[in-house]
């Protein structure tokens, strides 16, 4: 898996867009293929504008939370060395492939998003681990040591899978920049960060401030 797969996904909605191996600002250790803004020239035709909105390419981006994420499971390998991950909505794989590196003796990159199970599968290949991706989160088999998920809360109904989370596996890591509040005792506050999606979409500042939760049973 490389490049080029993956430029043949994004140039369905968007013309002469690709991705370039980048390192992200707020996790350098990692080497993702992103979005690169200088492959795009003028503004978006009406029509290519509506495809972007309507088949978002979000897996081409490395969010903010997730860069926190898999930054603190780096500077905090314990959390998941040795232990099986599933990372929930994993999009480009930033947080799945930071838990390989720490140690993790299985991750799983989980993803409905056909083409970010490419990015997952292509971004471990470029960092030297090795992720299962999987495109159903109800489908897990086997026993799951630590759910992580970084930035999925920005659709109310995804608030349910917080309690998801807690039943799959004893120990879960969540990073967003979305909601202040989780009002779930479970999810205690690990960390608080400053971080940019990566490229920069110039997102409102309140968004650029991520906490890092941790909810762990008994």
């Amino acid at each position: 898996m490389n490049a080029r797969v993956l430029n043949e996904r994004l140039q369905r909605t968007l013309p002469g867009a690709r991705v370039v191996a980048t390192r992200p600002s707020g996790c350098r250790e990692i080497l993702l293929y992103l979005f690169d803004p200088e492959g795009l020239q003028g503004p978006l035709s009406h029509d290519t504008a509506q495809a972007v909105v309507a088949e978002p390419a979000y897996w081409s981006f490395c969010w903010a939370s997730g860069q926190a994420l898999a930054a603190y499971i780096l500077q905090n390998p314990a959390t998941v060395a040795g232990k099986r991950v599933i990372d929930f909505g994993s999009g480009s794989g930033v947080v799945a492939v930071a838990a390989a590196i720490a140690g993790a003796c299985e991750v799983v990159g989980c993803d409905i998003d056909e083409n970010a199970r490419l990015a997952i599968a292509a971004n471990a290949s470029l960092n030297q681990v090795e992720v299962t991706v999987s495109s159903d989160w109800f489908l897990r088999l086997g026993d799951v040591d630590v759910v992580t998920a970084a930035d999925v809360l920005y659709d109310r109904d995804n608030r349910d899978f917080l309690q998801h989370f807690c039943g799959a596996a004893p120990d879960v890591l969540l990073a967003d920049s979305r909601i202040k509040d989780l009002a779930d005792d479970r999810y205690q506050l690990q960390a608080t960060v400053d971080g940019r999606t990566w490229p920069d979409l110039q997102e409102f500042e309140e968004f650029n401030t991520v906490r890092i939760y941790r909810a762990r049973r008994g």
